[in-house]
């Protein structure tokens, strides 16, 4: 691996580094639109793509639509509900309407955002580093590129876990298991392209392994995911810590590793270091608006997710969920995600995880 590699993926280092806050302190498939159970009574979470902005079918004005390019049970739903109860415990809208579109890493949801809801600034997509690297991997026509970037917002260590009947009770056995089948040991995870693919393929470098030797299961979120370990098909899992730590703390699942720089706070799961696998990655989630926005549009979704971030509520979710609070926004987003299209292509290259030849 080489230098430029390591640096990309010490994102608690980087992301850290840019985070310093200056203001605020089922398997894969097609999907379509889906309601969140959060959706207000007698509205439809459905968009008329010809409304103009602020007055989408089923958005009145106050309420903000969020959608969520996964599954329920994601990492990215998790992101949308935290900000769902702190925009509402604020005051900050009157009601939150969730669309779910899982599929293809995020990019079937890119569609509805650039096209369908183009000019509409009553809507942020949340999305993050899986989005990004999956429309390298796919060559998606469609790409972050394409929306409004407004903020990011937090980062979280991944977690590899097995099923609490699984004989593998710790990094070791994992090793030793995927060393001598790998192939055989299948690990499920977020769609192709995505970090919790991303990770597995570093733990099997670590291990001797090329990408091509392993046996990654994609689906369309954390949830299907953890379905899936528990149900057998699936020797193990990876995911976002928050994701699948309710199995954990339920006992339905064992925690093998954590891929941080070290253990969460509160919580007795080694880093995958401290297993002998010197591998650290991060993943990062932030929002994104249609494009098609004037200034006045873009600074009134800015300010609402500034305020968002620098609340005690939102204080409040992130340290529960033991996130990182990484906002950033403006300019020093933009650029920071032009730095993420570039790095991604060079680690996704030497992963053998086939990116497309353009970093759009």
């Amino acid at each position: 691996m080489t230098s430029t590699t390591r640096r990309t993926l010490l994102l608690a280092v980087a992301l850290g580094a840019a985070a310093r806050m200056p203001a605020p302190a089922g398997a894969q498939g097609a999907g379509t639109p889906r309601p969140s159970s959060e959706t207000p009574p007698g509205r439809s979470p459905g968009t008329s793509p010809g409304a103009p902005a602020g007055a989408s079918a089923g958005a009145s004005p106050g309420t903000l639509r969020l959608i969520v390019p996964a599954s329920p049970g994601g990492g990215w739903d998790g992101t949308a509900q935290a900000m769902r109860r702190v925009l509402q415990e604020t005051g900050a809208a009157r009601g939150i309407v969730v669309e779910y579109l899982p599929g293809a890493g995020g990019a079937l949801a890119l569609p509805r955002l650039v096209t369908g809801l183009r000019g509409h600034d009553d809507t942020l997509m949340v999305s993050g580093l899986t989005q990004l690297a999956s429309a390298l991997v796919n060559g998606s026509p469609l790409t972050l590129n394409d929306t409004t970037p407004v903020a990011r917002l937090k980062g979280e260590a991944h977690v590899l876990a097995v099923a609490a009947a699984s004989p593998l009770r710790g990094l070791d056995d994992f090793a030793r298991a995927l060393r001598a089948d790998p192939l055989g040991l299948r690990v499920a995870g977020g769609s192709p392209g995505s970090t919790d693919q991303i990770l597995l393929a570093l733990i099997g470098r670590r291990l001797g392994l090329e990408s091509t030797q392993l046996a990654f299961l994609p689906f369309s979120g954390g949830g299907p995911a953890a379905a899936a370990v528990l149900e057998g098909r699936a020797a193990a899992g990876i995911s976002d810590w928050s994701e699948f730590a309710p199995h954990v703390a339920a006992g339905r699942m064992r925690a093998l590793g954590i891929s941080g720089e070290q253990r969460l706070d509160g919580v007795d799961v080694p880093t995958l270091r401290e297993g002998g696998i010197d591998v650290v990655l991060y993943n990062w989630h932030g929002v994104f608006a249609p494009p098609g926005l004037e200034s006045a549009q873009q600074a009134r979704l800015g300010a609402l997710v500034a305020a968002m971030a620098r609340s005690p509520a939102w204080a409040r979710e992130v340290a529960e969920r033991r996130w990182r609070p990484l906002y950033l926004a403006g300019p020093e987003f933009t650029a920071f995600l032009a730095a993420e299209r570039r790095s991604m292509a060079t680690i996704l290259a030497e992963l053998g995880l086939r990116p497309t030849a353009s970093t759009n």
